[in-house]
C-alpha cells in the first residue's frame, strides 16, 4: 500500500497545482469565460487508468470531480450493458447548475480517456458545431443494433451513431436531458441514445453529434484511421484523425480500443516531450536506506532446457541487493539441470532470508510453481515478487533496484536477443490475442527510444507489487501461464510496463539445445553467439585486434595468440574423448578422400562430433580477424578449412609426428591442456628456423604459415598426454 500512497500523493499535488491555474485567459470576456467550466467524470477505484486520466487533465491545467470515487460501484459488471449509475450521479451534481444557461459541462469516461488539449482549444472546437450539447459518435450502434435506422441521415461522411463516454454541453440543457429515470443497472448509452433519437428534443436541447471528431475521438473500429505522430511541429506528439483530418482534444478507448490508446498514452499529454520520455521520471520510489529496502521473493523459473544456465545463477547471486531482504525461490522442471541446480542451492545456502526450491520430482506443473510463488510472497510478508525465467540473464547487477525505483505495479526490463528483435514483451496484440508489432517496437528494443512503455504483454522477467498479487491467475483454457497473467492483468484494468533506460541483460535462444551432445552449450555459438563468447571466448582476445597490440613470435612467422578459455579447452577435450573413436594412427584412414593420410596423426575430426559448422564459424569469427592482423595483406573470408581436428599424443600410443608441410596456407594449432602440468615433453619445432615453441599455454593457438617456409614436426610427449586442435586453413 506504500506504493499506492506514494501515487495518490503524487497526483493530489498535480490536482494543486491544476487548481491554480487559470482557465480562461486566453478566452474572451464573455459570459462563458467568467463562469469557469465544471469537467465531471465517473471513477469508483483510483485505479492505473483513472491516474493516468488525471495526469492528462493536470498537464493541461483541467481540473476534475470525480462522481463516486471511493463508493461500491452499482451500475453493473459493463461487460454488455449498464451505467445508469453515471447518470444518477451526474444529474445529482448537476442540480445546482440546472438553470444555469452559461455554465458549460464537460463529462468523460476516466478509465481509457486521455485529455489532449487545454480547455481554450476545447472550447473553441466546441463552439464551431453551433450546438447546447455535443457528443462524440462512433461507427457503431450499440447496444441496440435496431435503432439504426431511427438516426438521422448522415450529411456527408463521418461516424453516424452517439457514443456517451464523451460529451459536453450547457448546464441547464444537459439537467433536462437527463431528466427520464434511469435504473442504476442500465445502460447508459441507450439512454442518451434514446434522448438523441427523440427529434423534438435533439432540436430543443440543440444535440448534435461529434461524427468526424473534431473534438472527441472513440477510437473502437477506427484505430487504423488515427495516427500518432512523435516527429510534429510541436514539442509533443499530436494525434490525428487521417480519415478527416482532425485534431481531435480528447480520446476514448472504448470498447477493444483500450490496448490501443495505452499506447498512444505512452507519448500524449506530456509523456514524450522533444524526443524524451517525461513518465519515467515520475513516481519514482527513491531507495535511500539500505536496511529498510522492501521484501523481495525472488522466484527463479527452469521450466524448459536452457544453455549456459550455470552464467544464468552467476548473475542471479550477483544482483545488487541486500541477501536479508530476498527470499529465494527455485523450481525446475527439467531433470537435465538438477546438478546446476543443486551446485547453486549448496553454494547460496545461508545467505539469503529465506531459500526454497521446488523440483520435477515434487510434481509442480509450471502454473502451479507459479502460483505457488505468489503465495510465497505473501506468505513470508514481501513487497514484491520478481520473477525471472532461465531464459533471462541480468547483466546489470542493478536491475532490481532500478526496477522498484521505477515504482510501477508490474515492471519488466526489456530484454532481447542480442542482435535479433526477439524480447520479452509485446507492443500489440493481434485480434486473437497474440503477439502483433507495435509501430514503436522496433525502437524500442532496438533502444533508439529510451523510456518507460505501458504494454499488454510482459514475459521472462518481470516486478509485480504485492497488492495485486490477488488479480494474478496463471490458469487460462488453451493457454501458457504468461499469456494467462497478462490476460487477467489487462481484463482488472492492471497496466504492465516495460523500461530500457539501460541495458539490463538479454535472451538467450533455447530452440535447438540438444542435451544428448557431451557439452551442449559449446554447440551454441551460432544461436547464443554472446553467451558462448563470454564462456569460451578468452578474455585477452579481443585486446590482441588493437592497432597497438604486438604479437608475441617465438619463433619466426609463428604468432602465439590467447583464444580460448580453460572452459574452452577442457570441454572440447572431454567432447572428444567422450566420443573416443580415435583413429589409429596409420596411413589409412577412411574418413578421407581417397582413404590415404600421409602424415597420419591420433585424431578425431569435428564432423565425427557434429562441430564441423561450429568451428568453421569460429574460424571466420575469430580467428580471420588475428590473421589479418599477423599477416597483413592475405584476405579470405569466409576461411576455408577440410582438416579440423584434435589430435592426442602420448607415449604409448603416438608420442611424437614426423617433419612434414601442412597442406595449408596458414595453420593453426591450439593447446588444450597444459604442458609440464598434464603432460611434459611435446611441442612443436621448426626445422628451417631450428626453433621450438615447447611450453605452449593452454588456451593459446600457434599460428604460422602451411606450405613452403614452415616445414615442422611435433616434439616427443614423455609423459602424460597432451591435447591440440588443429585447422589447416585455406589449403
Amino acid at each position: 500500500m506504500q506504493g499506492m500512497a506514494a501515487v495518490r500523493g503524487w497526483w493530489s499535488m498535480c490536482v494543486v497545482v491544476a487548481l491554480a491555474l487559470t482557465y480562461l485567459s486566453s478566452v474572451s470576456a464573455d459570459a462563458e469565460s467568467v463562469k469557469q467550466p465544471l469537467v465531471f467524470t465517473v471513477a469508483s477505484n483510483e485505479t492505473e487508468g483513472y491516474l493516468r486520466y488525471l495526469r492528462s487533465a493536470a498537464h493541461y491545467g483541467l481540473v476534475v470531480k470525480p462522481l463516486g470515487l471511493g463508493k461500491p460501484w452499482r451500475g453493473g459488471d459493463m461487460k454488455s450493458v449498464g451505467g445508469g449509475y453515471k447518470i444518477n450521479l451526474l444529474r445529482e451534481a448537476l442540480k445546482p447548475f440546472r438553470d444555469d444557461e452559461d455554465r458549460l459541462i464537460l463529462f468523460t469516461d476516466s478509465y481509457d480517456v486521455l485529455f489532449l488539449a487545454p480547455w481554450e482549444k476545447i472550447l473553441q472546437k466546441f463552439r464551431s458545431f453551433n450546438a447546447s450539447i455535443v457528443f462524440g459518435a462512433e461507427g457503431f450502434c450499440w447496444p441496440d443494433e435496431s435503432l439504426k435506422s431511427s438516426y438521422p441521415p448522415l450529411e456527408g461522411r463521418g461516424m453516424r451513431f452517439l457514443n456517451s463516454g464523451l460529451f459536453m454541453g450547457y448546464a441547464d440543457k444537459l439537467y433536462k436531458l437527463l431528466k427520464r429515470p434511469v435504473k442504476d443497472k442500465e445502460d447508459d448509452q441507450l439512454y442518451y441514445t434514446k434522448g438523441y433519437l427523440d427529434a423534438e428534443l435533439r432540436t430543443e436541447l440543440g444535440m448534435k453529434l461529434d461524427h468526424m471528431a473534431a473534438l472527441f475521438q472513440n477510437l473502437n473500429g477506427v484505430e487504423e484511421q488515427v495516427a500518432l505522430s512523435l516527429v510534429t511541429t510541436e514539442s509533443e506528439p499530436t494525434l490525428t484523425n487521417t480519415e478527416y483530418n482532425t485534431k481531435p482534444a480528447i480520446v476514448h478507448g472504448n470498447g477493444p480500443s483500450k490496448l490501443t490508446l495505452n499506447n498512444y498514452a505512452n507519448y500524449l499529454a506530456g509523456a514524450f516531450v522533444d524526443g524524451v520520455c517525461k513518465v519515467v521520471e515520475e513516481n519514482r520510489q527513491k531507495l535511500d536506506d539500505e536496511a529498510k529496502l522492501p521484501l523481495v521473493t525472488m522466484a527463479l523459473f527452469i521450466e524448459k532446457l536452457t544453455p549456459f544456465l550455470e552464467e544464468w545463477f552467476s548473475r542471479i547471486a550477483q544482483l545488487n541487493y541486500p541477501a536479508d531482504r530476498l527470499d529465494v525461490l527455485v523450481h525446475s522442471s527439467v531433470a537435465y539441470h538438477d546438478a546446476t541446480v543443486k551446485t547453486f542451492l549448496a553454494q547460496q545456502e545461508g545467505r539469503y532470508r529465506s531459500l526454497k526450491a521446488i523440483d520435477h520430482e515434487d510434481d509442480y506443473k509450471e502454473a502451479a510453481a507459479r502460483t505457488f510463488a505468489t503465495k510465497h510472497c505473501e506468505q513470508r510478508g514481501c513487497d514484491y515478487l520478481f520473477v525471472v525465467d532461465s531464459e533471462g540473464h541480468l547483466d546489470d547487477s542493478n536491475v532490481l533496484r532500478a526496477l522498484i525505483e521505477a515504482n510501477r505495479n508490474v515492471i519488466s526490463p526489456v530484454l532481447t536477443r542480442p542482435e535479433k528483435v526477439w524480447s520479452n514483451f509485446w507492443g500489440a496484440l493481434s485480434n486473437q490475442g497474440f503477439y502483433a508489432r507495435s509501430s514503436d517496437y522496433m525502437d524500442i528494443v532496438g533502444r533508439k527510444l529510451l523510456g518507460l512503455w505501458n504494454v499488454p504483454f510482459v514475459s521472462i522477467v518481470y516486478l509485480i507489487k504485492r497488492r495485486i498479487l490477488p488479480d494474478i491467475s496463471y490458469e487460462l483454457q488453451e493457454t501458457d501461464p504468461d499469456m494467462a497473467m497478462c490476460w487477467h492483468f489487462r481484463s482488472k484494468g492492471i497496466f504492465m510496463h516495460v523500461i530500457n533506460m539501460e541495458q539490463y541483460g538479454h535472451l538467450v535462444d533455447t530452440e535447438y539445445f540438444d542435451t544428448a551432445r557431451t557439452h551442449p552449450d559449446f554447440y551454441q555459438l551460432f544461436n547464443n553467439q554472446h553467451d558462448w563468447e563470454q564462456r569460451y571466448l578468452s578474455p585477452e582476445y579481443r585486446p590482441q585486434l588493437e592497432s597497438s597490440f604486438v604479437p608475441q613470435q617465438p619463433c619466426p612467422d609463428v604468432y602465439w595468440l590467447a583464444i580460448g578459455t580453460e572452459r574452452f579447452c577442457d570441454d572440447l577435450r572431454e567432447i572428444v574423448e567422450t566420443f573416443g573413436q580415435w583413429s589409429d594412427g596409420t596411413n589409412n584412414d577412411q574418413r578421407l578422400q581417397g582413404g590415404y593420410e600421409a602424415v597420419p596423426t591420433r585424431d578425431i575430426h569435428m564432423n565425427q562430433v557434429g562441430l564441423e559448422q561450429v568451428w568453421l564459424k569460429f574460424l571466420q569469427l575469430y580467428v580471420r580477424p588475428l590473421q589479418e592482423k599477423v599477416f597483413t595483406g592475405y584476405f579470405h573470408d569466409p576461411p576455408r578449412s577440410l582438416m579440423n581436428f584434435v589430435v592426442r599424443y602420448r607415449p604409448d600410443e603416438q608420442p611424437s609426428l614426423r617433419p612434414h608441410h601442412d597442406s595449408s596456407t596458414y595453420t593453426i594449432n591450439i593447446a588444450l591442456n597444459n604442458a609440464g602440468t598434464d603432460y611434459e615433453g611435446g611441442g612443436c619445432r621448426f626445422l628451417r628456423y631450428n626453433c621450438s615453441v615447447t611450453d605452449t599455454r593452454k588456451g593459446w593457438l600457434l599460428m604460422h604459415p602451411g606450405r613452403l617456409t614452415h616445414f615442422h614436426e611435433g616434439l616427443l610427449t614423455v609423459k602424460g598426454t597432451r591435447y591440440i586442435m588443429i585447422s589447416f586453413i585455406d589449403p
